[in-house]
């Protein structure tokens, strides 16, 4: 897979630049032999010992990891201590604008970033998912991924172009699905509205409440209708792998994290794109309100920014990297794996995530708990 089609997936609101490998990394705050600690706050698996090593050799700064499996858990965190305890936090960026909301996050001193190590296209598509916050940046978009199909090759396989979010919800996936809550939700929405079940569109539930509702109501009862497929509903990325491991999982809409580590393991589960078009979600690193190591925190962002640390970063998690040249070092195993999940005009057809509102999120909540609790 070529660094200019990977680049595809962010062609929506800005066209793609020329890229180049990017020049031995010297961070505008700190250099070799720097000192001090940053204490990140980011998912689940996201930062190894390999990863957390490495940055430590090569700035002389100590990282303290704190893990976090949902972005309501982040949230709430973050609130509790009022923007305190973390100097690096790793939101999804359409859940940026909360944290503006909360006072919880500081602007990005764009002096201190290197700008032009990250993907032009990433930097200027971010501004439109959620980073940008009356003209102030909060996020430094670090890396992308899907919520797609995650299937087993043996009992239920699945083939780009067919593959639909469906498949989850068909008769004969009964007892054999897993999903998580609300995003299950959007996915089995996208499906209805493409069969013309829908009253309005999809998006509209992310513009107005009135509409939100109207949408919901509908998406909601379907749900609950089909809700016998669902052998295991999943939160963070545990319990989405151990529906497959362990309790008889065979079809999910999970994210590609889950599939990848997965397929590491011997299973055969695969990951595919719907028909529908995958789930796109950008992350990136923002600086708490209450970040007591500021040039420690810069100095992570620019090294992650790194193409060396960006490939190291999907290597391990089979998430893309937005690094400038990081795509060029990856794994056999890791190209392959994306090769597999985007063929075709796959990329073309990303639904990426809307900015998600306070109230879309208090709205989708209850949502969310209607269909599990029903």
């Amino acid at each position: 897979m070529s660094v200019i089609h990977r680049r595809r997936l962010l062609k929506g609101a800005a066209a793609t630049a020329g890229l180049t490998l990017a020049a031995p990394f010297v961070s505008k705050t700190f250099a070799q032999g720097s000192s001090g600690s940053v204490n990140i706050f980011a998912w689940a698996g996201y930062l190894n010992d390999e990863i957390l090593g490495a940055f430590e050799k090569s700035t002389g700064i100590k990282a303290n990891f704190t893990p976090y499996g949902t972005n309501d858990e982040l949230l709430n965190q973050l609130r509790a201590n009022n923007g305190a305890g973390f100097d690096i936090i790793w939101p999804t960026v359409d859940r940026v604008p909360n944290y503006v909301e909360f006072g919880l996050v500081q602007p990005i001193d764009e002096s201190k970033v290197e700008v032009d190590r990250c993907l032009p296209s990433a930097w200027t598509n971010s501004a439109n998912l959620g980073a940008v916050v009356d003209g102030k940046r909060y996020q430094v978009p670090a890396d992308w991924g899907t919520e797609a199909l995650a299937f087993d090759r043996n009992n239920q396989p699945l083939e780009y172009g067919s593959a639909s979010y469906g498949d989850i919800w068909k008769p004969e996936s009964a007892g054999k699905a897993t999903v998580r809550g609300h995003s299950s939700l959007v996915g089995l929405g996208l499906w209805l509205e493409a069969e013309g079940k829908l009253p309005r569109p999809l998006l509209d539930a992310f513009k107005t409440p009135e509409a939100q509702t109207e949408i919901f109501d509908v998406i909601v009862a379907e749900a609950i209708a089909r809700k016998g497929n669902v052998v295991q509903f999943w939160s963070n990325e545990n319990e989405a792998q151990g529906a497959f491991r362990v309790n008889g999982a065979t079809i999910g809409q999970t994210w590609d994290s889950t599939a990848a580590a997965l397929g590491k393991e011997g299973l055969p589960i695969g990951f595919i794109a719907p028909k529908e078009g995958a789930l796109a979600w950008m992350e990136g690193v923002a600086i708490p309100a209450g970040a007591a190591n500021l040039d420690q925190a810069y100095a992570f962002i620019n090294w992650f920014l790194t193409p060396e640390a960006g490939a190291m970063y999907s290597n391990a998690t089979s998430i893309n990297s937005t690094a400038v040249g990081a795509a060029d070092m990856q794994s056999d195993q890791a190209k392959a794996f994306f090769a597999n999940a985007y063929p075709g005009d796959a990329l073309d057809k990303l639904w990426w995530w809307p900015v998600q509102e306070s109230w879309y999120v208090a709205k989708r909540n209850e949502y969310q708990d209607k269909f599990l609790s029903a």
